[in-house]
């Protein structure tokens, strides 16, 4: 399949996995809408494109949000929409701080919650269109020093699952993006080892390529998301095992 003359709205857009699928879909003949918060990102990226849209936006704002669609839409039906808006920041249990925590929720979940409030009912008017989510592998089960971070990952795994019974009888598709380790600005200070990472044109690839075919769950890397998806299905004392030695180690 190719994406040529398909609209896709991309949230998180101005670095990253955004970005990367930004330019790819570009290449490919689609008209391609983009938002984060940083407009001068976002004008550099549509002045790289040959036919990519800024709308600057931040999707804690639900006015904003709604009034953002609204423009986005304006200019041809929303076909594909990706929202990967993400906010990450290690902390442990034992250093709580509910400022960074309420971000995460914020930014992770209620921002995706913010536009999907608006699409679904554009989306079921039109009987079609197909909504991604960016979650993280770290949405399957907690990990260590992620407790700002993996709880509103594995909101966004359940609200994916969620949504994709229910919106099916309405010709909308779902997916739900659950990426390893890549290699962008909320990764890169990361004080610990991040196997099988890879970059953010390998990322965009395997969401280019998955879409293409309609999957469901699209997980990458492949030995990376493996060993998670095991420990998803692990018995507890298996799991707590690794994460011990996980925590150990870090």
């Amino acid at each position: 399949m190719s994406f040529q003359g398909k609209h896709v709205w991309i949230t998180g857009a101005s670095t990253g996995i955004g970005r990367a699928l930004a330019k790819k879909l570009d290449a490919d003949g689609a008209l391609v809408s983009v938002s984060a918060r940083s407009e001068e990102k976002l004008q550099t990226l549509e002045s790289e494109g040959q036919n990519i849209r800024a709308f600057p936006l931040d999707v804690t704002d639900q006015e904003t949000v709604n009034a953002t669609i609204d423009m986005v839409a304006a200019q041809a039906p929303i076909d594909y929409v990706v929202l990967g808006a993400g906010a990450w920041t290690i902390m442990d249990s034992d250093q709580m701080e509910i400022g960074p925590i309420r971000t995460g929720m914020e930014v992770n979940y209620f921002g995706t919650i913010n536009a999907v409030h608006k699409l679904i009912p554009m989306m079921k008017e039109r009987h079609a269109g197909h909504i991604s989510i960016i979650a993280s592998v770290a949405g399957y089960r907690g990990l260590p020093r992620s407790v700002a971070y993996s709880p509103t990952k594995a909101a966004l795994i359940n609200l994916a699952e969620i949504l994709k019974v229910e919106l099916e009888p309405h010709n909308i598709g779902v997916s739900i993006i659950n990426p390893g380790f890549v290699d962008t600005p909320l990764t890169q200070d990361n004080p610990f080892p991040m196997p099988g990472i890879i970059t953010p044109e390998q990322a965009a690839d395997a969401i280019y390529k998955a879409l293409a075919k309609g999957k469901f769950e699209i997980s990458f890397p492949f030995g990376f998301t493996l060993l998670m998806k095991v420990l998803r299905v692990a018995p507890n004392w298996l799991y707590l095992f690794v994460m011990r030695r996980i925590k150990a180690s870090i």
